[in-house]
């Protein structure tokens, strides 16, 4: 209520009117609980000076309302999803009350109250005298005073400690002298500052009306299915008459004996009968009015409100993530007492992210595909989907019915009161194993460290992988743990893939070479660059094994940092909320999304190029997902699967949605730990029903937000830059191995092959020369079979035969017209230099001289006598 001055007019205006005046009302004050004071102990005498000296001012707080949470439509209308509260009330204005409930109220509970100043000295008297002869309260308290006692017990309902609260209540509401003198102190000042009207509205919106229902408007909606400005007359004294024993005369105990459907509702229909009575005694209605009112049976119509979020059915458990921001976001307050106390206090609308047509999706894809139980087997199905670029929760779903009551919950198995998709801290679990979905940060730390989609990796299975380096924790080794990961295909048992296929294909033993190859600090640290954190609150754990996806992560978690890698590398945290009023009709601060660029969207592009291949490709694992949506836009995305298939994940998104679906084995004694490869339900493997929801959920998405093209990666985030490798021929093993690790090449020993080196000396590798970067190069050794074979060429056979002496010595002949090479080996094979086992023949290839045959001369040829030219003769000259 709004401060209104007052002229003096209004006090003076009558001898009741003189109680508002500190003084006078000290003396009637002093006549009305004298006989209560001597019952205490205080002289009456005293009283004035203590009444003058009480608190005279009283701040009125806000009221405990309902609040409203809401899920926005295409259209701009709203759709309540659920409505919580302490007190069930909705605080109205003074328009908005029919005045037969105004008439109602001053007519039943205080006649005078517009002729007084706070204080009925009548009523008080008669109370006060009944006090002290009985022990109990009586009525007589004027509306006023009636106000100021709830008014107080409001500020008690906003204490969160109990003790502190009981307190309070005590304090409130005790039955003594001074808590009277007190209320009435109260009440004067209350009326000094406010207008009649404005203390009635007040009184009728705080008002108790049973149970947890408050204020004429919370009432009417409850017990009428109607609103306060729409009463009868009928149901407004009914109404009001409640006030006046909110147990004795509620409407919502149709079996009571003394109050129920029965007797038509006995107790109540005597006081509003009551209350019809005064208020044609005083003249607010007429005769007729009164007679028909008198007649009219009591028929409520109880309409409960949708209370929490149970009320919100499939959406329940988004509605539930939404309070728990309420209660737990610095927005609302700086500390958990505050928050509190203002999500006490309520009175809010909630306007939430959700999309319904997303989240029916979800809901229904769940239910068609998963049922809520499996004899023997407790599992969950998730699904959440949040906006790219945004980090609005778009879905929240799974196949359990939420509820908090633990006589449901011991019920059956389809109840639970834990978001499986969300941290333990905003009322979810302890997380899940994310599987191989969890991958993606390795791939991502393996571009940031400069390595390329086509680059090789060590992929070969073994159980002693050596050392790993960690750069927070120190180096780490797990072979005496027995560390030995498998794939999860039979027929994956190379040793040599590219990180982009072993992505495709979801390798594990590629990416635990890959960790290898990287710092497992560093791959912990991207993780948490894209937002991901354990559900339970503990640090993220990182080892070789956590590569593979052991930490336990809430969905919400995995899907957030998959938006961000559709979001060419920037995430963007989740949130709920998009808009809130208070109860005051004014839009209030609202927790934002926080965006942050977790890698650089070169090496970005590279990711969505690969997790791209993963639906696309023949060899990826997510194709099924990929071909079943409709419509197709460009689409990323992962698979997850667990040991023993116990878990199965599908996460992925456009350049618009994110999803990621799951389905869980929960803990819990009594259930089983299934493999989900040998569990069929009606829809079909429990194993797929990953790849039968995320298409379902996406092509909604698909069809409503659309989708862009991924940016195309750089030639050198997908080649491997090629190399060339290291000369090793004649090192030890450990040497070879140790100079192609430093180029950047993953060693293999390929076994013996014959050399005339000595044994165990490396021969040569495959491939040699040139080769892209992370290649597997083997290594050969010797094992030192052969010798080299001498160079015999030139000697005659019988130095070339002693020379050769550890060999079979064949000969040939071959005609030489090259005197010098007569009876000396001309060439011999195997050459001299090559290798060749001992005792093994070498043909030597001895020359012999045959002498060139006698050419005969050739005859001269002669030459025929030139003719002789006879002299020129000199011409005759004419002079």
């Amino acid at each position: 209520m709004s401060a209104k001055n007052r002229s003096m007019g209004r006090w003076v205006g009558g001898l009741l009117g003189f109680v508002g005046m500190s003084a006078i009302a000290g003396v009637l004050v002093t006549v009305a609980v004298t006989p209560a004071l001597a019952v205490s102990g205080m002289a009456a005498t005293n009283t004035m000076n203590v009444f003058e000296n009480l608190p005279e001012y009283l701040k009125i707080d806000q009221l405990s309302q309902k609040s409203n949470i809401y899920a926005k439509k295409d259209d701009g209308g709203k759709v309540l999803l659920a409505s919580f509260y302490d007190q069930n009330r909705v605080e109205v204005g003074w328009d908005q009350i029919n005045q037969f409930v105004k008439d109602a109220a001053v007519a039943g509970e205080d006649p005078h109250f517009y002729e007084h100043g706070g204080i009925d000295i009548g009523g008080t008297i008669k109370g006060a005298v009944q006090t002290v002869a009985t022990g109990r309260t009586r009525g007589g308290s004027s509306i006023t005073q009636q106000y100021v006692k709830n008014v107080l017990v409001q500020k008690c309902e906003l204490i969160s400690n109990e003790e502190k609260r009981n307190a309070c209540y005590t304090d409130a509401t005790e039955t003594s002298a001074e808590r009277k003198l007190q209320e009435m102190r109260y009440a004067i000042g209350v009326e000094k500052e406010y207008s009649k009207d404005e203390i009635l509205n007040g009184y009728l919106n705080i008002a108790l009306f049973g149970g947890t229902v408050y204020g004429i408007e919370s009432a009417a909606n409850y017990y009428y299915n109607t609103s306060a400005s729409k009463l009868t007359l009928p149901q407004a004294a009914s109404l009001v008459a409640i006030v006046n024993n909110p147990v004795k005369f509620q409407l919502d105990n149709p079996d009571s004996p003394t109050n129920g459907k029965a007797n038509g509702y006995a107790d109540n229909k005597s006081r509003r009968d009551y209350i019809l009575d005064e208020m044609l005694k005083y003249g607010k209605i007429t005769e007729k009015q009164h007679d028909e009112a008198i007649a009219t049976k009591i028929e409520p119509k109880i309409t409960p409100p949708s209370t929490g979020c149970a009320s919100a059915k499939a959406n329940a458990y988004f509605c539930d993530y939404v309070t728990h921001i309420l209660r737990t976001d610095p927005t609302f307050g700086k500390d958990e007492e505050t928050r509190q106390q203002n999500f006490r206090r309520g009175g809010f609308d909630v306007y939430t992210t959700l999309d319904l047509d997303v989240q029916n999706a979800a809901v229904k894809t769940i239910k068609k595909n998963v049922p809520m139980t499996y004899d023997g087997w407790n599992e969950a199905a998730l699904a959440t989907s949040v906006q790219v670029g945004t980090g609005r929760i778009l879905a929240m779903a799974q196949n359990k019915i939420y509820s908090q009551d633990p006589d449901v919950l011991a019920k059956s198995d389809k109840y639970s009161p834990i978001n499986y998709n969300t941290d333990v801290g905003f009322g979810g679990s302890s997380g899940f194993q994310p599987g191989s979905t969890y991958k993606v940060f390795t791939l991502a730390e393996w571009l940031k460290e400069g390595h390329t989609l086509k680059e090789h990796t060590d992929s070969a299975y073994r159980d002693n992988w050596g050392d790993f380096r960690d750069s927070c924790h120190g180096t780490q080794n797990y072979d005496a743990q027995g560390f030995s990961p498998q794939n999860d295909e039979d027929g994956e048992t190379g040793s040599d893939y590219t990180a982009l296929y072993a992505t495709e294909r979801s390798i594990n033993t590629a990416f635990i070479g890959m960790a290898k190859e990287l710092d497992l600090c560093g791959i912990a640290n991207t993780a948490k660059d894209f937002g991901v954190h354990r559900a339970d609150g503990d640090p993220l754990k990182q080892s070789a094994g956590t590569v593979l996806g052991t930490n336990e992560i809430a969905p919400l978690t995995m899907v957030t940092a998959y938006a961000g890698i559709a979001n060419k590398g920037k995430v963007c945290t989740p949130i709920a909320i998009d808009k809130i009023i208070g109860p005051e009709g004014k839009e209030l601060p609202i927790p934002k999304s926080e965006c942050h660029q977790a890698i650089d969207k070169k090496l970005n592009a590279g990711l969505t190029y690969a997790m791209g291949k993963v639906m696309t490709d023949d060899a990826g694992t997510a194709t099924s997902s990929y071909y079943a949506t409709e419509p197709k836009v460009p689409m990323i995305g992962k698979t997850g699967t667990t040991d023993g298939n116990v878990d199965t994940w599908m996460n992925g998104a456009s350049t618009k949605v994110a999803t990621v679906v799951g389905l869980v084995g929960l803990k819990g004694e009594g259930h089983h730990v299934l493999n989900q490869r040998e569990v069929f339900f009606d829809s079909g493997r429990a194993a797929e029903a990953r790849h039968r929801m995320w298409p379902d959920i996406m092509s909604v998405a698909n069809a409503k937000y659309g989708g862009d093209d991924f940016p195309e990666p750089a030639p050198d985030v997908i080649q491997a830059p090629q190399v060339s490798i290291p000369d090793v021929r004649g090192m030890s093993v450990s040497e070879a191995q140790s100079a192609l690790n430093k180029a950047g090449f993953n060693p293999m020993v390929g076994g013996d092959v014959d050399s005339s080196l000595p044994k165990g000396t490396v021969t040569g590798t495959d491939p040699s020369g040139i080769t892209g970067r992370g290649s597997t190069v083997t290594i050969y050794t010797s094992n030192g079979s052969l010798t080299v074979v001498p160079d015999v060429t030139g000697q005659n056979e019988q130095a070339a035969r002693g020379v050769l002496s550890g060999f079979g010595v064949s000969t040939e002949t071959k005609d030489t017209s090259d005197k010098s090479q007569d009876g000396v080996v001309i060439s011999q094979s195997p050459g001299g230099g090559n290798e060749a086992r001992p005792g093994s023949n070498v043909t030597i290839t001895i020359g012999h001289y045959v002498a060139p045959p006698k050419e005969e001369p050739k005859p001269t040829a002669t030459k025929a006598p030139e003719p002789t030219k006879e002299p020129t003769k000199p011409k005759d000259k004419k002079g």
